[in-house]
């Protein structure tokens, strides 16, 4: 599925959970639904810690997934070695938010690590 943008929605409903969870670490999968990212699955038995979040994969259920996203405690929202692991497991987009938890404070990312623009577009989630 191509991807066109993230709702507004959804990444507001990110930049609060991950603000709330510091200074752990927020993960969750990414879903889309018409090619805009919608909603975010929190899979049972993730592990978070100030230093890391781990995704139980196999906890999965039969969905599909277009990426991650997880938050960093600190501003620096680079990927680390893990992150890039993840990546190449969870799909095309990869989002990591950072303090101070805003509209500025994230990036995404594609599964080998490198910036990719991702729009942020104003609709109303669950139309049809």
């Amino acid at each position: 599925m191509k991807i066109i943008g993230i709702a507004h929605a959804t990444l507001e409903f990110i930049l609060k959970v991950s603000e709330s969870s510091a200074p752990q670490e927020f993960a969750g999968l990414l879903r889309a639904e018409k090619g805009i990212i919608s909603d975010i699955i929190i899979l049972p038995g993730t592990e978070s810690s100030d230093r890391n979040a781990v995704i139980k994969l196999f906890m999965m259920p039969n969905i599909s997934s277009v990426g991650s996203v997880h938050s960093h405690p600190g501003p620096n929202i680079k990927p680390s070695k893990a992150d890039l692991r993840l990546f190449g497991k969870t799909g095309s987009h990869h989002i990591i938010v950072g303090a101070p938890y805003d509209e500025n404070s994230w990036q995404c990312y594609d599964a080998d690590g490198q910036v990719q623009e991702l729009p942020v577009l104003e609709v109303e989630l669950g139309e049809e």
